[in-house]
């Protein structure tokens, strides 16, 4: 099992698109963060200033990255890269468990 040892939560959560994706934010001792959350299954767009890996803990998504032309399918224990200053689009499957972190 993973886990993060000496870190930050802080309480108030995020929530998108009338709640069908969650997350909360995790600090870390030398400054960095990520967030831990959810998605309902649906398709959204998400902007982001600084480059992110996300990782995909369960579930199952399809993923369209800036200047792709296609879909990639990403399944549990998978992960993909978004660059800074872009927006990303998602097929969520099935409810899908995610680790975002901030490059």
């Amino acid at each position: 099992m993973k886990q993060f040892n000496n870190v930050t939560v802080l309480l108030e959560g995020n929530s998108y698109f009338d709640g069908a994706v969650t997350s909360r934010t995790v600090m870390f001792e030398d400054g960095s963060r990520k967030t831990l959350g959810f998605m309902l299954p649906g398709e959204y767009e998400f902007g982001t200033d600084a480059a992110e890996l996300m990782e995909i803990v369960s579930g199952e998504l399809d993923v369209k990255l800036p200047g792709a032309d296609e879909w990639q399918t990403i399944k549990s224990a998978e992960s993909f890269n978004v660059p800074a200053n872009s927006k990303f689009q998602v097929s969520v499957k099935v409810v899908t468990d995610y680790c975002c972190s901030y490059l």
